[in-house]
């Protein structure tokens, strides 16, 4: 991981001013890209198209049944995988339409709630049913709930148009030596910054870069538009679409590395209902609505063909 939306910048002065007022927000304070443009402008999903699989349905919890909701945790500041449409309240994103798939499929609803990402998985099996939220795969991550992969995301820096730090294209990621890298609390980008970039630049006797950290990926990108990070540390396609949605005001810097799977996460204890998550992700891959989700969203290139549980532990 890890996971924006994006602080869309329709003028300078505009960015400039969340820039300056924000100390980083929590979800769900107005996090939202307003104006979006290209496919994801136009990425709507209807669950009623999916049918009610029994067999899989009836894998299901009897609290979910009776309830007819799934209730999915999910850091709703992560463009274009899972944010805030611009009425700062709804849900959207090509995680939540998958999660509106998941749920047709088990004849509930998907009841999507925004959480902050650091708090999903220790309130799996009490707060919510799953957690759908841009998690990459870890060992780590895999003692503490089951997780069942759904995507693949690489990582990937971005900077201001011109990289006007002058930071390297090659060396990825320890080219950030002595520069100042936002990235958002909890993440993959978070862990490995602070465990793995800052000991290889002080082992090579370079600066150790500074952590500019948000608990919202939009604050991350904010910061780096307005000019206090030098760099932004993110899964790639939130790199991606943090370019499109700025206008051009960021670049990516050098290429993608480190792909690796993400997962839906459900509780440990709760093998029953891990099962019937990945059997439903399973037929929405195979009969191809999987596919038609990540197209509407423009985000084909991490489409994975087995949903296969703890692929970590395996």
């Amino acid at each position: 991981m890890r996971k924006t939306p994006l602080a869309l910048v329709a003028a300078v002065a505009a960015v400039l001013s969340l820039a300056a007022c924000s100390s980083g927000s929590t979800p769900g304070t107005g996090a939202t890209t307003p104006g979006a443009t290209g496919a994801a402008a136009g990425a709507t999903f209807d669950p009623t198209t999916v049918a009610k699989d029994d067999s899989i349905a009836a894998l299901l919890p009897d609290k979910i049944k009776s309830a007819g909701k799934l209730v999915v945790g999910s850091d709703t500041t992560y463009a274009p995988a899972e944010y805030l449409a611009e009425d700062g309240t709804t849900p959207i994103g090509y995680d939540v339409d998958l999660a509106k798939a998941i749920a047709a499929v088990l004849g509930v609803h998907a009841d999507v709630q925004t959480a902050s990402f650091t708090s999903i998985i220790p309130a799996m099996g009490t707060k919510y049913d799953v957690g759908i939220s841009s998690f990459t795969i870890t060992a780590d991550r895999e003692k503490q709930a089951n997780m069942v992969e759904y995507f693949n995301a690489g990582e990937a820096f971005a900077v201001a148009k011109g990289n006007p730090a002058n930071i390297p294209t090659t060396d990825a990621p320890n080219n950030v030596c002595g520069k100042t890298v936002g990235v958002q609390t909890g993440t993959v980008e978070d862990d490995e910054l602070t465990n793995v970039v800052t000991k290889a630049c002080t082992d090579a006797g370079k600066a150790a870069p500074t952590p500019l950290r948000y608990s919202a990926q939009s604050d991350v990108t904010t910061a780096l538009v307005g000019g206090k990070a030098d760099v932004m540390f993110a899964d790639s396609p939130i790199i991606a679409y943090a370019i499109t949605q700025t206008n051009g005001k960021l670049e990516q810097l050098g290429d993608v590395f480190e792909s690796a799977p993400q997962g839906i996460v459900v509780a440990k204890s709760d093998q029953a209902l891990t099962t019937a998550i990945q059997k439903a992700v399973q037929k929405l891959i195979d009969d191809g609505t999987y596919g038609k989700i990540l197209t509407a969203w423009g985000n084909t290139t991490g489409a994975v063909k087995t949903a296969d549980v703890n692929p970590s532990a395996s």
